[in-house]
């Protein structure tokens, strides 16, 4: 299957601002399922350097830079994806005694997901709800993933939210509403909670209605045996074909799609046009 995406960022000010250098992580993340067929970013005004870089966590990151004052930012991005279908469960945990939570991680893989580990966003109440829902799913550790999933789709509310950063996983728990973002950090705080390691993602998901045009946000959980594994809270479903990837970080702010701030006494606005279908 090939996903099509379009991306518009429309940024306008009050009167002329000077920009800084802007941050942009809009470029697909290759993965064994996901090729990258076509990618095409246009930015106005254009930039007087635009360097290619990969970030600490082997993202593609691009950074913009500016000399001109201007009224106007415009980013508009265009890919293809051929994301093809996979069985998300074929793997076998290994050691076996990852099977159930909590468990360690052996030292050779641990001191690579330390950063993914980190408890930040774990308060009482947030562990005492993963705690229960690991109870609910007997401590097994993949019925622990899809029902903690399951749990924050089908028991929280859904809201728009187009700027900031996600809340703090026991906002979004007491208030049981948020955004993908939201959820995505409640599902990492969660699963650090109980010692997984877990780190937020970033991109579009096909298919369905509340997400097709707008930027979307999951996350990954990093199985022995099976490797970086994705459970989107806000769909209630493991990931598996109709999920283009952006950018991943154990720190959802460091991948933030756009970037960056200006010099100047302007208002600024933000609209942004998602569109995401399957093509040929």
């Amino acid at each position: 299957m090939i996903l099509n995406v379009s991306h518009q960022l429309f940024y306008t000010y009050s009167e002329p601002v000077l920009l800084e250098p802007h941050t942009l992580y809009l470029f697909p993340k290759a993965y064994p399922h996901q090729q990258i067929v076509s990618h095409t970013m246009t930015i106005d005004p254009v930039p007087t350097m635009l360097a290619d870089n990969i970030d600490a966590e082997g993202n593609h990151q691009r950074i913009a830079y500016f000399r001109e004052p201007t009224a106007q930012l415009t980013v508009s991005v265009t890919m293809a994806v051929r994301s093809d279908d996979f069985n998300l469960f074929n793997f076998v945990l290994f050691p076996f005694d990852t099977e159930r939570i909590p468990f360690q991680y052996p030292e050779s893989l641990k001191k690579f997901l330390q950063p993914y580990l980190v408890r930040e966003g774990v308060t009482t109440y947030v562990e005492q709800y993963a705690r229960q829902t690991a109870a609910g799913a007997r401590w097994t550790t993949i019925a622990f993933l899809t029902d903690l999933c399951r749990d924050i789709a089908q028991n929280f509310m859904y809201e728009r939210r187009d700027v900031g950063a996600p809340l703090l996983p026991e906002h979004t728990l007491i208030g049981r509403k948020g955004t993908c973002r939201d959820f995505a950090q409640l599902y990492v705080a969660c699963c650090r909670a109980l010692g997984l390691a877990a780190r937020f993602v970033s991109g579009y998901l096909y298919g369905n209605a509340l997400q097709e045009h707008d930027l979307h946000a999951w996350a990954e959980v990093y199985l022995p045996g099976a490797g970086w594994r994705g459970f989107d809270p806000t769909d209630g479903k493991a990931v598996m074909n109709h999920h283009v990837y952006l950018a991943s970080s154990a720190d959802p702010l460091l991948v933030t799609p756009v970037s960056g701030v200006f010099r100047g006494k302007a208002k600024s606005t933000l609209r942004a046009e998602v569109t995401v279908g399957e093509g040929m």
